[in-house]
């Protein structure tokens, strides 16, 4: 990760960590890099938060001065902005969004030709041009001015596609939606009442302040009610740039991503689809999702905490399903990204496919109870490979006995060591966790435990 830059783009608070001038200046730089190979085609869209306008108003100032031509997608989702671009013949695509954060943040996100994130060298030479380290890029004059373009169809064209991917229709089932107040707002309802379902969607009015407070895929408590309370079939949950999707059953249980990649691997497989017998995961998926998929025989790989890193062993190795236990799930036969949509169609594909509920479809994954502390430490590295830790650590696995796992993990931005244990209790996740910090705290590497 960059200065700027995390795994997810240039993320921060609107107008003090990212701003208009940040905005302009990355514009300034994309445009020129692209641009040299001839004409340049960007397409930049948005999800629903105040700090959006300023942001896209920067990037297609420093865009156009640079020479390239802009087509504004306006309000989508941030998997809408990837398919627009691999489809279109962009040289890249641009979403503005901070995701799953609070609408004070905002974010940049970058994506290739191909849709898929951005290359680490051109983000590089970003960084380096943010920083002044790079010669400033010149402007474009007279015909070579750049041009913007209204390109609202691209939301047409997506959800199009989408539904499309589904192979519904799916009138037999009432759905509920929750839309966070952000990216699906209207195109979540457009998508499934198109597939024939009968549709409830709630958080589908924001006013620039609204996104992803007490609502969507991070607080689907709103959802689980709805579900309950009308007695539908399912519900699907967003996050403010439709990225993620969480389930609902009918009886209000969360379907979490862990759950979501087991459901549609098992179907995937049964189908011949699932190639090299595989899904891919990160560190943090649920040990019961790994017993679930060895009891009927997938494999699994496991990556750093990250969608880019599960896409990027995906696209390395062929694999077509993988995912996060958060709800990016990454169907690489549809998308170069987590998608929210396609994964709320895909898996009701299952459910009418099998004729069964989504509770039953979900049930062999038994979640295991989870324990995560969070350990500031004098240095990372010394502490994660201090013998006494690893003994504990040892001792820890030899006591889970099969039934369980440890997990100790480096945060990427702050001197912080994750100390997660899962366990068939949760009383023996907290001994077992707390027996790691003991011996960290014995060998003087703590500075403070939080939670």
């Amino acid at each position: 990760m960059g200065k700027y830059f995390g795994t997810d783009g240039f993320r921060g608070e609107a107008g003090k960590e990212l701003t208009a001038d940040h905005a302009y200046a990355i514009g300034r730089f994309l445009g020129y890099y692209f641009k040299r190979d001839g004409k340049c085609k960007v397409a930049i869209g948005k999800d629903t938060r105040l700090s959006c306008y300023s942001l896209e108003h920067g990037l297609i100032a420093g865009l156009a001065a640079s020479g390239a031509d802009v087509y504004l997608l306006h309000v989508i989702s941030t998997p809408g902005v990837s398919y627009i671009t691999r489809t279109g013949d962009f040289d890249c695509g641009i979403m503005i969004s901070a995701s799953h954060n609070p609408f004070y943040d905002n974010g940049i996100k970058l994506v290739n030709s191909r849709g898929e994130k951005i290359e680490e060298e051109v983000i590089d030479e970003i960084e380096k041009y943010l920083d002044g380290e790079l010669p400033p890029v010149p402007f474009a004059t007279g015909a070579d001015l750049g041009r913007v373009y209204d390109h609202t169809d691209g939301q047409d064209l997506y959800a199009g596609y989408v539904i499309s991917s589904a192979d519904g229709p799916f009138s037999e089932y009432k759905v509920g939606l929750d839309c966070s107040n952000g990216s699906t707002w209207k195109l979540a309802e457009k998508v499934f009442k198109a597939l024939g379902a009968e549709v409830t969607v709630i958080h589908k009015e924001p006013n620039g302040t609204n996104i992803n407070v007490a609502c969507g895929s991070t607080h689907p408590e709103d959802l689980q009610k709805l579900v309950k309370e009308k007695g539908l079939d399912v519900g699907f949950a967003f996050d403010g740039d439709a990225d993620r999707c969480l389930a609902v059953d009918a009886d209000g249980n969360m379907v979490d991503g862990d759950k979501i990649i087991y459901i549609n691997g098992c179907w995937m497989k049964e189908h011949g689809k699932l190639k090299g017998n595989k899904v891919v995961t990160t560190v943090m998926s649920n040990f019961g999702l790994y017993k679930a998929l060895d009891a009927v025989g997938i494999g699994y790989e496991k990556t750093a905490v990250g969608d880019k890193y599960v896409y990027e062993n995906q696209k390395t190795n062929g694999y077509v399903l993988g995912g996060e236990q958060s709800g990016h799930t990454i169907f690489t036969d549809y998308a170069t990204t987590g998608d929210g949509l396609i994964t709320a169609v895909r898996t009701l594909k299952v459910m009418k496919d099998t004729k069964k509920s989504l509770k039953e479809l979900a049930a062999p994954v038994v979640l295991y109870p989870q324990v995560l502390k969070n350990v500031k430490v004098v240095d990372k590295e010394t502490a994660l490979n201090n013998a006494a830790v690893q003994a504990a650590c040892d001792a820890v696995t030899a006591k889970l006995e099969g039934n369980g796992r440890i997990l100790l993990r480096k945060s990427g931005t702050e001197p912080v060591l994750r100390v997660m244990v899962e366990a068939l209790t949760h009383e023996l996740c907290e001994e077992c966790v707390d027996s790691v910090i003991a011996a960290m705290d014995a060998e003087g590497l703590v500075v403070e435990v939080r939670k």
